[in-house]
């Protein structure tokens, strides 16, 4: 990784490389690195992002007297260690082993316990797992843009009744079957496809980002999004085209159809092109399939036995949810949102859902982002109700 250009961060971010974490060389960004005793705050990104998506709110962090830590998770960017093959072994990628990545890292840089781990995206439901499984080391969570549900249930009275085998989602066919026929994108991610349809898009992946990007952002003026009533094809097909998408059309095409016009682009202040560059330049690189891997974990369903383990189990410690006012992200899995904040996090000291942000909500808002954060994280320490 030594040929490689510089990451564009602000003079508080560095970037370092930190070897034998569980298989990974791990690519690390790092603030509030100057003095050592610091508690420390961990940021876990989605997809299709890197550690750089958290480049607007580390210094905020830092100055507020927190080690942040920001990696490339297993699969992305800079990390080294992982093998996105389409037919190789999905086991690295699933749930459980990205919380071992997450304890690796934190015992790596001298820590038994981090002030809080916060997710955002398919960062999420890692930050959750984390505080799920080691409460004694992620001493609060910051779930952002997409809620948790609690661990699967297990099979519960059966021993007079067997449970029936569990049928096949009918979700799907009746997507297919709708008059304007549709389907899911985590299931179209699965496929082996998708990959190739990102890396390889018409457009490019840099115009294929901006589009993707400004499809899910508060600059999509269509994102106005309200809860669903249920898992039902009727339901689902009031999302927007990038979480339910037109059956026959890649996500390439699908984006390309709300791509902004130049005046937007160089319009845009929470992404300029010279920062997409750097997220185009990385994914051209390495490609979209290790990231896709974690969707495949979820559609397979091939590791849902191990995450019963910890059914029942519910989130104990400190926790917040933080997303934009229109981000669909938050209400795509109906009753999800509810769920979190009434069953599976028993401490929730707040739900804050920010105007004038989308998806990307710790770029689009970050001066918000980092108040929330740091507001939520001194209750925890603190110990201060809701």
């Amino acid at each position: 990784m030594t040929n490689l250009p510089d990451v564009p961060l602000p003079s508080a971010i560095r970037s370092r490389y930190v070897e034998n974490i569980n298989g990974l060389a791990m690519h690390v960004l790092e603030a509030g690195f100057e003095t050592r005793g610091r508690p420390c705050l961990l940021l876990l990104h989605g997809f299709p992002e890197l550690a750089y998506s958290w480049r607007k709110v580390m210094p905020a962090l830092a100055d507020a007297g927190y080690h942040v830590m920001a990696p490339d998770l297993r699969g992305y960017g800079r990390t080294t260690g992982w093998n996105a093959s389409y037919d190789g072994d999905l086991a690295p990628f699933r749930l459980t082993n990205l919380v071992r990545d997450t304890l690796g890292l934190v015992s790596a840089f001298g820590y038994r316990a981090v002030a809080s781990v916060i997710g955002h995206d398919f960062g999420s439901p890692v930050a959750a797992w984390c505080a799920l499984l080691r409460p004694d080391v992620f001493r609060s969570v910051a779930l952002m843009s997409t809620p948790f549900a609690a661990p699967p249930s297990l099979p519960f009275d059966t021993a007079e009744k067997p449970a029936r085998p569990h049928p096949e989602d009918p979700v799907h066919r009746e997507l297919a079957g709708l008059p304007r026929p549709r389907k899911h994108y985590q299931w179209y991610y699965s496929t082996r496809e998708a990959n190739a349809d990102m890396h390889r898009a018409p457009q490019g992946v840099h115009d294929f980002l901006r589009a993707y990007y400004h499809h899910k952002s508060a600059d999509w003026k269509d994102n106005k999004p309200y809860p669903l009533k249920s898992w039902s094809a009727g339901e689902l097909a009031k999302l927007p085209t990038y979480y339910v998408m037109d059956l026959g059309k890649t996500m390439a095409e699908t984006v390309a159809a709300e791509m902004p016009d130049a005046a937007a682009i160089a319009a845009n202040k929470w992404l300029p092109d010279r920062e997409l560059a750097f997220y185009s330049e990385e994914y051209t690189r390495t490609g979209f399939q290790g990231g896709l891997q974690w969707y495949r974990c979820g559609t397979s369903g091939a590791f849902n036995a191990e995450l019963q383990t910890w059914s029942g189990k519910t989130i104990d410690v400190p926790s917040c949810f933080i997303s934009g006012r229109q981000d669909w992200g938050t209400y795509q899995r109906p009753g999800v949102f509810e769920t979190m904040q009434t069953t599976a996090c028993t401490r929730m000291l707040g739900c804050h859902l920010i105007e004038g942000a989308g998806h990307w909500v710790q770029q689009e808002q970050p001066e918000q982002v980092s108040r929330l954060l740091l507001k939520f994280v001194k209750q925890a320490r603190e110990g201060v109700s809701a």
